[in-house]
């Protein structure tokens, strides 16, 4: 188990919604109803190797260019299968948890974005077993799943990740309020 906010059950379809960046922004505005930015941890789970699974460090590099005090995964240290073990008990239990990360999906629901007041559980779409992680997550579709996910991780468009990155940073500094 990675820590007290994990959880090893499947993903239950209601506890998770597809929303666009309309829906992200609002999210973060119901986060921030509830929270201060003092009481958030952002966990950006990727690696900068495979362009698919770089969203999580892109975003975490993006977060902290606004000063964030708590971030996890960034594109100089990346919070990825090697490492999660290890970075997220060293998150103070006090906070609340946002993991961030890069998935597959339905050719329908491809550049939308999974939400849910629940863990992320990394590496799912390309058949990782790790535990939850977050009190809140949210998991970018980055591309369609198919028959080989590590693949199309790999030649999955850098553009199109590096535009879903910028829009998960936009809705967080417009949904928590953050002025640069």
């Amino acid at each position: 188990m990675i820590n007290r906010r994990s959880s090893l059950l499947p993903y239950n379809d209601q506890d998770r919604r597809n929303v666009n960046t309309h829906g992200l922004t609002d999210f973060f505005r119901d986060i921030a109803a509830l929270h201060s930015i003092d009481q958030l941890a952002f966990v950006c789970i990727g690696t900068d190797r495979s362009t698919g699974d770089a969203l999580g460090p892109l975003t975490g590099s993006g977060l902290a260019a606004y000063g964030l005090p708590h971030i996890i995964g960034t594109m100089d240290f990346p919070c990825d299968a090697h490492n999660l073990h290890e970075r997220i008990p060293q998150i103070p239990d006090h906070l609340q948890i946002i993991a961030i990360d890069a998935c597959l999906g339905r050719h329908h629901t491809v550049g939308l974005y999974s939400i849910g007041e629940a863990p992320l559980f990394p590496a799912l779409s390309v058949g990782g077993r790790f535990p939850g992680v977050g009190n809140y997550s949210i998991a970018a579709i980055v591309n369609e799943n198919g028959p080989k996910p590590y693949w199309t991780l790999q030649t999955t468009s850098l553009y199109k990740v590096m535009n879903m990155s910028q829009d998960i940073v936009q809705a967080v500094v417009q949904g928590l309020g953050i002025l640069k």
